[in-house]
C-alpha cells in the first residue's frame, strides 16, 4: 500500500513540474507550431530515469518505496516517454536488439495510428 502512496505522490509531482517546465519552454521559445515544452520534458525524462535508474541499479541506492516514487510515479507523472526510453534501453542492453526495436516501432506504428483513428473516431460523433 505504501508504494501505491508513493507512485500517487511522485506523479502529482511530476505532474505539476511537466506543467511549469513545458510552459516555460514554450515561453522561452515562443514558436507556437513546434512543441517545445514537450520535446523538453520527455528528453530531460529519459535522461533522468537514465541517470537515476542506473545509479539505482548499480549501486543499490534507493529502497523499493523510494524507487516507485522517483521512477514510476514522479518521471511517470513527468513523462511516460522516459518509461518508453528506459525499457527499450534495459532490452537492448541485454542484448534483445530485436525485442527493442520491435517494441520501438510498436509504440511509435501503433500510438500515432491509435491517435489518428481516436481523432477520426471523434468526427463521428
Amino acid at each position: 500500500m505504501i508504494k501505491i502512496l508513493m507512485v500517487g505522490v511522485g506523479g502529482a509531482a511530476g505532474s505539476i513540474c511537466r506543467y511549469i517546465i513545458s510552459d516555460l519552454s514554450h515561453r522561452l521559445f515562443n514558436d507556437p507550431f513546434f512543441p517545445y515544452g514537450t520535446i523538453t520534458v520527455n528528453v530531460a525524462g529519459c535522461f533522468l530515469i537514465g541517470l537515476i535508474g542506473g545509479l539505482s541499479d548499480a549501486r543499490q541506492i534507493f529502497t523499493p518505496e523510494i524507487r516507485a516514487l522517483i521512477l514510476i510515479g514522479f518521471l511517470g507523472g513527468f513523462t511516460t516517454f522516459s518509461t518508453f526510453g528506459y525499457e527499450i534501453f534495459t532490452v537492448a542492453r541485454d542484448g534483445q536488439f530485436v525485442s527493442a526495436l520491435t517494441n520501438l516501432m510498436l509504440h511509435l506504428i501503433l500510438g500515432f495510428g491509435s491517435v489518428w483513428l481516436g481523432f477520426s473516431m471523434s468526427r463521428l460523433l
